[in-house]
């Protein structure tokens, strides 16, 4: 599997590829391989990727970097544009929202149900995500699959949504939910700072079948969601195709596709995030995302 990566250490921060016994392969230290930050990379095309995937192949000893030594950013740190968010996107995540309000009979949305968060908001694994004490008494996990776009496209049609796919990684939709609600249009709710953590880091779109895997999140421990990709609404091509009507996408922009049941607010009683909290949202086929929850 390769693992494209944003990473940084002493001499500043760069891409490269996560091997598979935890070392990485620094793309500055290799000439004339694929340089750069993340964006440039994906705008490079299929050439440049499979460029590293040779490289990571048969890796030169002097771009080697030890495992611990180096430390995971985002894959995209800053993305150029919002990053556009999917809601109500599994049965079951309706149907327990549904219930937290009284509603006995879900209706299922008819057609993608679409917001975004700042892009300002993303953070890196291992990264501390504020409690936002005295903002949100309701601040929530949500583990979602995120598609990153690789080539531009608009009114793209369903059956060829995947081609415009660059790679897959993980996100966490941090929530303020009593925010959520207050204000009725998601975005303040969804855009604290520092509520997308991302990564940890990217696996090339023909390397997963990410509509066909498992989606799990823990919480100290504690497995909270745990479901499968198969079992979204709308999937990724449909929600590619939705995007994209009259809109263009463009390579870097990332979508995360919706949350399974489990969420903090619907359990019974409900279980908010609070300080020291320890959330793992994991994929089968790209990996783990963790992050901490701690008092400002």
């Amino acid at each position: 599997m390769t693992r494209l990566a944003t990473f940084t250490d002493a001499k500043g921060p760069r891409i490269g590829c996560v091997l598979e016994d935890g070392r990485m392969l620094d793309l500055a230290a290799v000439p004339g391989a694929p340089g750069g930050d993340m964006l440039s990379l994906i705008e490079a095309g299929p050439a440049a990727l499979a460029a590293i995937a040779a490289l990571a192949a048969d890796p030169p000893v002097a771009a080697l970097l030890p495992a611990g030594g180096w430390t995971l950013l985002a894959p995209i740190p800053r993305p150029r544009r919002n990053v556009f968010c999917v809601g109500r996107n599994y049965m079951d995540h309706v149907a327990e929202g549904d219930r937290t309000r009284g509603i006995t009979q879900s209706e299922l949305p008819k057609y993608p149900q679409f917001f975004t968060k700042a892009p300002d908001c993303v953070i890196a694994p291992e990264d501390w995500i504020p409690a936002h004490a005295g903002v949100t008494q309701w601040l929530d996990y949500e583990v979602e699959l995120a598609a990153v776009i690789g080539t531009e496209g608009r009114d793209i049609p369903r059956e060829r949504a995947l081609e415009h796919v660059f790679g897959w990684t993980i996100g966490n939709d941090v929530t303020g939910r009593d925010l959520q609600r207050r204000y009725g249009q998601w975005f303040k709710g969804k855009s604290l700072d520092r509520s997308c953590p991302l990564g940890p880091w990217i696996v090339p779109a023909g390397e997963l079948d990410a509509l066909n895997t498992g989606i799990r999140c823990f919480v100290n421990g504690e497995k909270r969601q745990d479901s499968h990709t198969s079992k979204m609404i709308f999937d990724v091509r449909e929600i590619i195709h939705q995007l994209s009507i009259g809109f263009t996408l463009k390579p870097g922009d990332v979508i995360i596709t919706g949350t399974p049941e489990g969420v903090g607010y619907a359990m019974q009683p409900p279980k908010t995030l609070q300080p020291g909290d320890v959330i793992e949202c994991e994929i089968d086929g790209i990996g783990r995302l963790r992050n901490v929850v701690r008092a400002e």
